[in-house]
Protein backbone atom coordinates (compact mmCIF):
# COMPACT_ATOMS: atom_id res chain seq x y z
CA UNK A 1 0.00 0.00 0.00
CA UNK A 2 1.47 3.45 -0.99
CA UNK A 3 1.97 6.64 0.89
CA UNK A 4 -1.62 7.92 -0.63
CA UNK A 5 -3.46 4.70 0.36
CA UNK A 6 -2.31 4.91 3.73
CA UNK A 7 -3.45 8.57 4.33
CA UNK A 8 -7.01 8.27 2.71
CA UNK A 9 -7.42 4.82 5.31
CA UNK A 10 -5.82 6.92 7.63
CA UNK A 11 -8.19 9.78 7.40
CA UNK A 12 -11.24 7.70 6.77
CA UNK A 13 -10.56 5.43 10.05
CA UNK A 14 -10.34 9.38 11.98
CA UNK A 15 -13.84 10.49 11.15
CA UNK A 16 -15.63 8.53 13.53
CA UNK A 17 -13.14 9.93 16.58
CA UNK A 18 -13.40 13.66 15.04
CA UNK A 19 -17.33 13.52 15.28
CA UNK A 20 -17.48 12.72 18.56
CA UNK A 21 -14.75 14.59 19.89
CA UNK A 22 -16.98 17.37 18.41
CA UNK A 23 -19.57 16.25 20.76
CA UNK A 24 -17.35 15.76 23.60
CA UNK A 25 -15.81 19.12 23.36
CA UNK A 26 -19.03 20.53 22.85
CA UNK A 27 -20.43 18.96 26.24
CA UNK A 28 -17.36 20.67 27.89
CA UNK A 29 -17.54 23.90 29.36
CA UNK A 30 -14.69 25.52 27.02
CA UNK A 31 -12.45 22.63 26.92
CA UNK A 32 -8.27 23.63 27.19
CA UNK A 33 -6.02 22.66 25.04
CA UNK A 34 -4.68 20.51 26.56
CA UNK A 35 -8.18 18.29 27.32
CA UNK A 36 -8.13 18.35 23.57
CA UNK A 37 -4.61 16.79 23.63
CA UNK A 38 -5.30 14.45 26.11
CA UNK A 39 -8.18 13.39 24.13
CA UNK A 40 -6.42 13.28 21.08
CA UNK A 41 -3.94 11.23 22.33
CA UNK A 42 -6.42 8.73 23.72
CA UNK A 43 -7.97 8.39 20.58
CA UNK A 44 -4.79 8.22 18.65
CA UNK A 45 -3.52 5.57 20.97
CA UNK A 46 -6.42 3.13 20.67
CA UNK A 47 -6.87 3.66 16.78
CA UNK A 48 -3.21 2.73 16.21
CA UNK A 49 -3.66 -0.09 18.69
CA UNK A 50 -6.59 -1.97 17.24
CA UNK A 51 -5.02 -2.20 13.67
CA UNK A 52 -2.60 -4.22 15.00
CA UNK A 53 -4.74 -6.37 17.29
CA UNK A 54 -6.66 -6.82 14.13
CA UNK A 55 -3.69 -7.58 12.11
CA UNK A 56 -2.65 -10.26 14.78
CA UNK A 57 -6.17 -11.91 15.02
CA UNK A 58 -6.05 -12.31 11.00
CA UNK A 59 -2.73 -14.14 11.27
CA UNK A 60 -4.15 -16.46 13.83
CA UNK A 61 -7.78 -17.11 13.98
CA UNK A 62 -10.82 -17.12 11.85
CA UNK A 63 -13.37 -14.18 10.68
CA UNK A 64 -15.59 -14.68 13.92
CA UNK A 65 -14.19 -11.55 15.31
CA UNK A 66 -15.60 -10.13 12.21
CA UNK A 67 -19.14 -11.36 12.75
CA UNK A 68 -19.64 -9.73 16.10
CA UNK A 69 -17.19 -6.38 15.56
CA UNK A 70 -20.22 -4.15 14.58
CA UNK A 71 -22.77 -5.53 17.34
CA UNK A 72 -19.96 -4.61 20.18
CA UNK A 73 -19.43 -1.47 18.51
CA UNK A 74 -23.08 -0.45 18.30
CA UNK A 75 -23.67 -1.68 22.05
CA UNK A 76 -20.99 0.05 23.63
CA UNK A 77 -21.61 3.96 21.58
CA UNK A 78 -25.51 3.24 22.55
CA UNK A 79 -24.76 2.76 26.20
CA UNK A 80 -22.08 5.31 26.23
CA UNK A 81 -24.93 7.91 24.34
CA UNK A 82 -27.38 6.72 26.50
CA UNK A 83 -25.77 7.48 29.19
CA UNK A 84 -25.09 11.16 28.15
CA UNK A 85 -28.58 11.95 27.38
CA UNK A 86 -29.67 10.47 30.74
CA UNK A 87 -26.58 12.96 32.15
CA UNK A 88 -28.10 15.79 29.98
CA UNK A 89 -31.66 15.20 31.48
CA UNK A 90 -30.28 14.95 35.07
CA UNK A 91 -28.23 18.26 34.82
CA UNK A 92 -31.08 20.06 33.70
CA UNK A 93 -33.65 18.26 36.63
CA UNK A 94 -30.98 19.56 39.27
CA UNK A 95 -30.24 22.92 37.37
CA UNK A 96 -26.61 22.37 37.09
CA UNK A 97 -25.68 25.22 34.47
CA UNK A 98 -22.01 24.74 34.26
CA UNK A 99 -21.07 21.67 32.16
CA UNK A 100 -17.35 19.69 33.56
CA UNK A 101 -14.02 20.85 32.46
CA UNK A 102 -12.71 17.40 31.34
CA UNK A 103 -13.95 13.76 30.54
CA UNK A 104 -13.46 10.56 32.40
CA UNK A 105 -10.19 9.04 31.35
CA UNK A 106 -12.41 5.59 31.32
CA UNK A 107 -15.40 7.25 29.02
CA UNK A 108 -12.82 8.45 26.67
CA UNK A 109 -11.26 4.85 26.32
CA UNK A 110 -14.46 3.05 25.81
CA UNK A 111 -15.81 5.41 23.70
CA UNK A 112 -12.01 5.02 21.65
CA UNK A 113 -12.48 1.78 21.56
CA UNK A 114 -16.03 1.71 20.23
CA UNK A 115 -15.40 4.01 17.28
CA UNK A 116 -11.72 1.87 16.38
CA UNK A 117 -13.50 -1.44 15.74
CA UNK A 118 -13.49 -0.56 12.20
CA UNK A 119 -9.79 -0.28 12.47
CA UNK A 120 -9.50 -3.23 14.01
CA UNK A 121 -11.21 -5.12 11.36
CA UNK A 122 -9.05 -3.42 8.37
CA UNK A 123 -6.05 -4.27 10.40
CA UNK A 124 -7.48 -8.12 10.05
CA UNK A 125 -7.76 -7.27 6.26
CA UNK A 126 -4.14 -6.11 6.08
CA UNK A 127 -2.93 -9.76 7.55
CA UNK A 128 -3.88 -11.23 4.49
CA UNK A 129 -2.00 -8.68 1.99
CA UNK A 130 1.74 -7.60 2.00
CA UNK A 131 1.34 -4.48 3.80
CA UNK A 132 3.93 -3.04 7.00
CA UNK A 133 1.29 -2.81 9.57
CA UNK A 134 3.38 -0.77 11.93
CA UNK A 135 3.62 2.34 9.53
CA UNK A 136 0.20 1.85 8.69
CA UNK A 137 -1.16 1.36 12.16
CA UNK A 138 1.40 4.88 13.15
CA UNK A 139 -0.68 6.91 10.38
CA UNK A 140 -3.74 5.86 11.75
CA UNK A 141 -3.16 6.93 15.00
CA UNK A 142 -1.57 10.13 14.18
CA UNK A 143 -4.40 10.86 11.67
CA UNK A 144 -7.11 10.19 14.12
CA UNK A 145 -5.05 12.17 17.11
CA UNK A 146 -5.16 15.38 15.55
CA UNK A 147 -8.90 14.51 14.17
CA UNK A 148 -9.82 14.01 17.67
CA UNK A 149 -7.83 16.92 18.70
CA UNK A 150 -9.30 19.51 15.91
CA UNK A 151 -12.82 17.86 16.82
CA UNK A 152 -11.75 19.08 20.29
CA UNK A 153 -11.67 22.27 19.52
CA UNK A 154 -14.00 22.42 17.44
CA UNK A 155 -16.69 21.47 19.74
CA UNK A 156 -15.14 24.36 22.30
CA UNK A 157 -16.68 27.03 20.17
CA UNK A 158 -20.27 25.33 19.43
CA UNK A 159 -20.68 24.09 22.99
CA UNK A 160 -21.20 27.64 24.43
CA UNK A 161 -23.35 28.07 21.20
CA UNK A 162 -25.57 24.72 22.35
CA UNK A 163 -25.71 25.22 25.89
CA UNK A 164 -27.21 22.29 28.24
CA UNK A 165 -28.32 20.67 24.55
CA UNK A 166 -24.37 19.93 23.80
CA UNK A 167 -24.71 16.77 25.83
CA UNK A 168 -27.98 15.73 24.51
CA UNK A 169 -27.03 16.01 21.04
CA UNK A 170 -23.30 14.40 21.69
CA UNK A 171 -25.08 11.06 23.20
CA UNK A 172 -27.51 11.38 19.77
CA UNK A 173 -24.20 11.51 17.93
CA UNK A 174 -22.61 8.54 19.31
CA UNK A 175 -25.72 6.65 18.97
CA UNK A 176 -26.49 7.37 15.33
CA UNK A 177 -22.60 6.82 14.99
CA UNK A 178 -23.77 3.17 16.30
CA UNK A 179 -26.36 2.44 14.00
CA UNK A 180 -24.78 3.24 11.29
CA UNK A 181 -21.55 0.98 11.99
CA UNK A 182 -24.46 -1.92 12.56
CA UNK A 183 -26.49 -0.57 9.19
CA UNK A 184 -23.24 -0.90 7.28
CA UNK A 185 -22.35 -4.50 8.19
CA UNK A 186 -25.59 -6.16 8.30
CA UNK A 187 -26.17 -3.89 4.81
CA UNK A 188 -22.51 -5.86 3.49
CA UNK A 189 -23.88 -9.12 5.38
CA UNK A 190 -27.04 -9.06 3.04
CA UNK A 191 -25.16 -8.93 0.04
CA UNK A 192 -22.85 -10.83 0.70
CA UNK A 193 -25.48 -13.84 0.30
Amino acid sequence: MNLYATLILALALSMDAFVVAISKGAALHRPHFREAIRTGLIFGVVEACTPLIGWFIGLYTSQYIMEWDHWIAFTLLFILGGRMITDSFKASQEGKCEPPCRHNSMVLITTAIATSLDAMAIGFGLAFLQVNIVHTAMAIGMMTMIMATLGMLIGRYIGPLLGKRAELIGGLTLIAIGFNILFEHLELFMYAK
